[in-house]
Parts: C-alpha cells; structure tokens; sequence
C-alpha cells in the first residue's frame, strides 16, 4: 500500500512538472509571438509629443531611427557633430516625408556641450528620445596598449555614458509633466557580458544598460518608457560590415524590427535572430566560455589589424624613398 502511495505521489509531481514546462512553453510562444510577429508598431506616433530628438544622427542606426521616425510624422531634432552631414540628413528628411527639421552640431566628446543642447530643446514638445550616439575601438587592443590612453578614456566615456545620462536629464521632466514619452538607449550586446580587448567600450555599453533598466523602473508609473536596445552586429560604418547578413542586418532593417518592441520589451536585442544569439549566450552557454572566444576572437582581429597596418607602413616609406630618390 506505501508503495502504492509513493507512486501515486510520484505520477503527480510528474505530471506537475510536465504540465508547468508545457504551460512555460506556451506562454513563452505566445509572448515570442507578440513581440515579434505582432508587434508594437502603432506606439510611436506625434500623440506622445510632435518632436523626436536623435543623437548621432547622421549615420548607421542613429540615421535610421531619425528616417523611420519622420516617416510616422514627428518633427525632427537632428543632433551630431558635423553640421554639414546634419544639413544633409534633414534636408533629406524634409523632401521625403515633409517633417519639420531642427539641428545641433556639438561634440559629444566634450563635456561643456549641454548647455547650447538646452537652449536649442527649449519649447519642444519631446515624444521620443534616441540616445544613439556612440564611440568604440578603432581595432581591439589590450587596455594598456590603447594608443593616447588617457584621452580615449575621457572621449569614450563623455560619448556613451555621459550623453545617455546628461540628454535623459534635459529631456525626461518634461515627458514627466506630460506622463507620456518614450526614450530608447542604445546600448549594445557587447554590454550583456565583458568583452576582452574591447573592455571599456564593453563597461559603458553594460552602464547604458543598467542605467535604462534601473530608470524605468523609477518612471514607468509615471508613463514613461524607457527601453534597453542591444544589438549584435549591425552592417555600418562603425562595425565595418559592407554586406548585410540575416544575423548582420542594414540599419534600416533592424530599426524597423527594433521599435516594433518598445513598449513590450524593457530590455531587448531589437531583432529576433539577434534575441536568439542573446539568448544562447547569456542562458545556454556558460559565460566563462562567452568571454573566451570574444577574447580570441578579438586577440585574431587585434593581430590582423596590427599586421595590416605594419604592411602599410612599409609601403609608404618604401613610396617615400622612391620619390626622394627621383
């Protein structure tokens, strides 16, 4: 009869376990399903407030968003260093979509910029903020090693930490009175783990992620979104990837997958193939092995770049002693 009894007791924790692995599944379909199938498309539009502000808007992801969001009828505020390329982009978004444009040129590297960046918000009526802006590695090097060490500390921080903080500030209270806005913080997926030979950039990817998951949850009752975006690799001129790939999309493409989640994901890869890769590295694979091959696989491009480089070097002196000699 005990035995009997045992297993009984045995079936039913089984079948328990059966049924809240099969309920888990299901509901992590149907919630794959929302976010990428359905999505969320219809959130960004000028009823959270008639002007987008982008950060580094001239090229890459940050000239997508500054696109796709003038094609839903917001008034741009393009922001980034050259006031040329600035020009450009919003002339081009004032032909194609017929959106009002505003620009401002400053240097994120420097940190007395804000105050020009104030003046030029005051009176707008702010829906969504991309703090896009971004500086990495010119190649993969071991921290000692960064050539002009000391300035590339104080740029990349000034560039990814500082103006994710410093444009949140100017931006946010006025969402706040409102009780609506969304601000989207490009982070990157180098910030879902440490990244050897790309340290630093990988810290201040992982403190824009932080810092987005920590202020949502301050302000969420209040209306606001604030999402975490973490791409892989994107086909710009930054991750110097010429020809887009499934799991290497354009901008353009990751963009558009990207804000069909604000609103249903605080913290998000943007793009599914890109949610899978975050997936298997940060739940499947044991994160020792992760920094692993993000350090070989960096000490390779590292030692490619340096040999390259030496090769042009020695063409260069070789085409400077010919023209001597001549």
């Amino acid at each position: 009869m005990s035995w009997m009894k045992v297993e009984e007791t045995l079936f039913w924790v089984g079948a328990l376990a059966v049924a809240s692995l099969a309920l888990w599944l299901l509901y992590r379909l149907l919630s794959g399903f929302r976010i990428w199938v359905l999505g969320n498309g219809q959130l960004l539009t000028p009823k959270l407030g008639k002007w987008a502000v982008v950060t580094g808007a001239t090229d890459g992801i940050g000239k997508s968003y500054a696109e796709e969001l003038a094609r839903r009828g917001f008034a741009m505020m393009l922001i980034s260093r050259s006031q040329e390329k600035l020009e450009d982009v919003a002339k081009s978004l004032e032909d194609q979509y017929k959106v009002e444009t505003r620009t401002i040129a400053v240097d994120f590297g420097n940190a007395d910029i804000y105050n020009k960046i104030e003046e030029g918000l005051t009176g707008l009526e702010i829906g969504v903020l991309v703090n896009n802006v971004g500086v990495s590695y010119s190649y993969p090097e071991y921290y000692l090693q960064i050539p002009d060490l000391d300035n590339f500390i104080t740029n990349m921080i000034n560039v990814n930490v500082t103006s994710v903080c410093q444009m949140t500030r100017l931006v946010l209270p006025r969402m706040a009175e409102r009780s609506k806005g969304v601000v989207l913080n490009i982070s990157s997926a180098s910030g879902m783990y440490p990244v050897p030979l790309l340290t630093v950039y990988s810290s201040t990817k992982a403190f824009v992620d932080f810092f987005s998951r920590g202020l949502q949850e301050e302000y969420r009752r209040q209306g606001i979104i604030i999402q975490s975006v973490l791409p892989f690799f994107v086909a710009t001129k930054m991750t110097r990837i010429r020809k887009p790939t499934l799991d290497k999309p354009t901008p353009e493409r990751y963009v558009a997958a990207e804000l069909s989640t604000v609103g249903l994901q605080g913290q998000t890869n943007g793009y599914f193939p890109h949610a899978v890769m975050g997936w298997l590295t940060t739940k499947l694979v044991p994160i020792k092995l992760v920094i692993f091959f993000g350090a070989r696989m960096n000490r390779l491009q590292r030692t490619g770049y340096l040999r390259r480089r030496k090769l042009r070097e020695q063409r260069n002196g070789e085409s400077s002693k010919s023209l001597k000699n001549d």
